[in-house]
């Protein structure tokens, strides 16, 4: 029994070393003007086959709705989504935004 304790803490430790490395994906905060997150975050999802519906200013919170389109197929357009861009501080936080949006978005602004 005192043999397979340490056994097990190894076993253990082991193991759980590959879960530290999930959950790091692109970053969500952004030190930028808000009118410039805007304008990459229109630009990267007209260029992926989004279409924007509008963008509602809500306190210091912009709300972009946008949609998938038809990308030539007839098929209709998508139903519509939100993503928010929330202004904390000097930074620009995206909130419930798409990885793969969100990695053009952030090589965009880094630029």
């Amino acid at each position: 029994m005192t043999r397979s304790l340490p056994m097990l803490v190894l076993l253990a430790a082991f193991l759980a070393a590959p879960l530290a490395a999930q959950g790091r994906g692109p970053k969500k905060e952004f030190a930028v003007a808000p009118d410039r997150a805007i304008s990459v975050t229109r630009e990267v999802l007209v260029r992926q086959g989004w279409e924007v519906v509008r963008i509602d200013v809500v306190g210091n919170d912009r709300i972009v709705y946008y949609r998938r389109g038809n990308m030539g197929r007839g098929r209709g357009k998508g139903p519509i989504v939100k993503m928010i861009i929330r202004r904390v501080e000097n930074r620009i936080i995206f909130v419930d935004t798409p990885d793969a949006i969100l990695v053009d978005i952030n090589l965009k602004l880094k630029l």
